[in-house]
């Protein structure tokens, strides 16, 4: 065995004449231990967030959308598009026609989205999920019905039990100034289905079936994108270069991620910044250990005034000082990791710790999804500062050398 890690063993177990050094040896391996089971927590649980997140998002969302590059909409109908929609991979294939409008109930007005959707729209078994009262049901008695978003719902004070239509209200394409501001709106009745809610982005939305904003907008061809679900297996990278290739540069093809890239943006930037702020505080107590150290330093002038007249060099009296520092902070990283690893389980297990809000999730239990790169990733991290803050205190240790030698 190495003759520094030998030492370094011996000191780390051995009783100290100062009990300052064991108090400050144990704040600085507290410290990482509570810093580190803390990152792999936090961060199991940005895990679980950003997975229920993106479930409830995956409801609405495609895993494929095709839109035009330039301009609102394009005609689908088209040979390519047909052979799309006939594709064996495909689950769904949704038209979708969608803009600004206003939303007038009663005297209270709203702008918001309508989002018109044709009929496999409604494959996605996930829909009555997000569904917070009534149905969704977009047709009824041959008549066209809305679901709305929560948003809309909440500032409209909709009652969906009620008789009364909601009014839809769009600019007309192509229309001369007139003296009647009413002559510039095309205006649509609908009765309410039910409420919905997803999240915050999507939730001023109001979904109809596609025929009636086809005829509110005047549109009975164009759409403003494709959606498409493919069954399980299926491999969507290379589907999504395979549409991109063929339907050339006058369409953009995305995948869930980039259709809300502000979403996944928020929760990857969330995520590293509470990371930078529990890594800051292992910092600091990894930076203990060099005090700690000097004290030590002190306290084994004999030791090391012996390990001299006896042949050691400076790098042994370094090595030792080092390992010393280097273990303290890996005992508090196992155990921190060891901790933080047993709290995750027992949180997916138990749901000891609930969830404030109306969030879709098990039993009201805050979500953990541990992930084994975590725990490299918070390892690696803890080994930096480990051995930056020992490697200091190694160096401030060759420095009290000389003053050992002179009191010799």
């Amino acid at each position: 065995m190495n003759t520094s890690i030998y030492i370094a063993k011996r000191y780390l177990v051995s009783s100290k004449k100062m009990h300052a050094i064991n108090i400050i040896s144990g704040i600085s391996m507290m410290g990482i231990l509570i810093g580190t089971a803390a990152l792999i927590i936090l961060l199991s649980v940005f895990n679980g967030l950003e997975k229920v997140i993106v479930s409830l998002n995956s409801n609405f969302a495609p895993e494929l959308r095709i839109a035009a590059r330039l301009g609102k909409t394009f005609n689908p109908n088209t040979a390519y598009f047909k052979s799309i929609h006939h594709d064996s991979r495909l689950f769904s294939y949704t038209e979708v026609l969608e803009d600004k409008v206003v939303i007038q109930y009663g005297d209270k007005t709203f702008i918001g989205r309508i989002k018109g959707v044709s009929e496999e729209f409604l494959k996605n078994t996930r829909l009555d999920s997000t569904i917070l009262d009534g149905s969704f049901t977009l047709q009824s008695n041959n008549s066209p019905m809305a679901v709305l978003g929560v948003i809309v719902h909440n500032n409209l004070g909709i009652n969906i039990n009620s008789l009364k239509p909601l009014q839809i209200y769009s600019p007309k394409r192509d229309n001369a100034i007139s003296i009647n501001p009413e002559d510039e709106f095309t205006a649509r009745s609908i009765y309410p289905s039910g409420v919905f809610s997803i999240q915050q982005e999507s939730d001023d939305f109001v979904i109809v079936p596609i025929e009636f904003t086809r005829d509110l907008f005047n549109q009975p061809a164009e759409v403003s994108s494709i959606d498409l679900n493919y069954k399980k297996g299926t491999d969507l990278a290379s589907v999504e270069t395979e549409l991109q290739q063929k339907l050339g540069e006058g369409y953009t093809v995305k995948n869930r991620r980039e259709q809300d890239t502000t979403l996944y943006k928020t929760l990857n930037y969330e995520r590293w910044a509470v990371f930078m702020i529990l890594a800051f505080v292992v910092i600091i107590a990894a930076f203990n250990i060099v005090g700690s150290l000097t004290i030590l330093v002190i306290d084994k002038r004999k030791d090391i005034a012996i390990l001299t007249s006896l042949g050691g060099n400076r790098r042994l009296i370094q090595g030792i000082f080092f390992f010393e520092g280097l273990m303290i902070s890996l005992i508090g990283c196992f155990i921190g990791i060891v901790l933080g690893f047993i709290f995750c389980i027992l949180q997916q297990r138990y749901g000891m710790i609930q969830v404030d809000g109306k969030i879709n999730v098990p039993n009201n239990a805050y979500p953990i999804d541990i992930k084994l790169t975590d725990f490299g990733l918070v390892f690696f991290t803890v080994l930096v500062i480990s051995v930056i803050a020992s490697g200091i205190s190694a160096r401030l240790s060759i420095k009290g050398l000389d003053d050992i030698k002179q009191d010799l």
